[in-house]
């Protein structure tokens, strides 16, 4: 059985536990960390690694997602949560001073899966990751993770404006994405 801590709209625990089934059918706010990672291309500068969740998922089963992403277990700090999910999944042992904190973001979704009502409502640490990774020699966490692929950041971006690829991304933190790897690039060039 998975526990959460309920969390404030900004992100801050309440002390309140709930169990994962019943966070998701009344819609309670916990957190999530969510860890991209991205590399540079020729095309528009910056692709980013997506994860195809499995078809086995109880919400957006076979449809794209964040690199790495999960629900952070009561007691867990956004930080700790990452970086066991980014090693669960995905086979990465990222240390903290790896991971680019590039927010917080509140978000509130509803959807049927299975017959049953799913209510989403996260408050999710952003991280970006950009150590090298051969998404070839990745080991993927099956229960969780059908397949990865690379993408151009902003054909990732246009695919989930016009949904012509399926998946649950929130648009918003492909821009946090984007804002973040283009800064670090002036950072550079101005140097």
């Amino acid at each position: 059985m998975e526990l959460f801590e309920e969390r404030s709209g900004d992100g801050t625990p309440t002390g309140t536990i709930v169990e994962r089934g019943v966070a998701h059918s009344e819609g309670r706010c916990h957190g999530t960390a969510h860890i991209w990672i991205a590399r540079a291309n020729e095309k528009s500068g910056c692709e980013v690694l997506l994860q195809k969740r499995s078809a086995w998922k109880d919400s957006n089963p076979g449809c794209y997602d964040i690199s790495s992403a999960g629900h952070l277990s009561a007691g867990d700090t956004y930080l700790e949560g990452a970086l066991r999910e980014i090693g669960e999944e995905l086979g990465i042992h990222a240390e903290a001073e790896e991971l680019r904190d590039l927010g917080l973001l509140e978000k509130v979704s509803h959807g049927v899966f299975y017959g049953k009502p799913f209510h989403d409502h996260e408050v999710s640490a952003v991280y970006l990751y950009t150590k090298p990774v051969e998404a070839e020699k990745l080991h993927l966490q099956e229960s969780e993770v059908e397949a990865v692929r690379w993408m151009d950041l902003k054909e990732c971006q246009k695919a989930v404006r016009e949904g012509s690829i399926p998946n649950c991304i929130d648009i918003r933190e492909l821009e946090m994405i984007e804002k973040a790897w283009f800064a670090g690039e002036k950072t550079k060039d101005e140097e």
